[in-house]
């Protein structure tokens, strides 16, 4: 299984999204210390109805609960667009 895949498998089983759109930017920073040492770029749309009445940081927090210690050995970067299925104009 690729980091990718890791990573995908538990955002969509920790925290079942409406959407989970993950991007793999790590051919971005080539040569990037993060980079070097191993660790991976990724980009992140997710959209859950946990996030319903949270703040940012509380959302990110779920996020990063859900993908675990991969945030400290397998990834060096992840941006994240956290959004509750309210927040989607319809």
């Amino acid at each position: 299984m690729t980091r990718f895949e890791k990573l995908h498998i538990r955002l969509t089983e920790n925290l079942h999204p409406v959407l989970c759109e993950l991007q793999d930017d790590s051919h971005a920073h080539a040569g990037h210390a993060g980079a070097a040492s191993g660790g991976s770029h990724y980009s992140l749309k997710i959209i859950c109805p946990q996030f319903e009445g949270l703040n940012r940081i509380s959302r990110h927090r779920l996020v990063y609960d859900a993908i675990g210690d991969m945030m400290h050995t397998e990834i060096h970067a992840l941006a994240i667009s956290a959004l509750a299925p309210s927040e989607i104009p319809t």
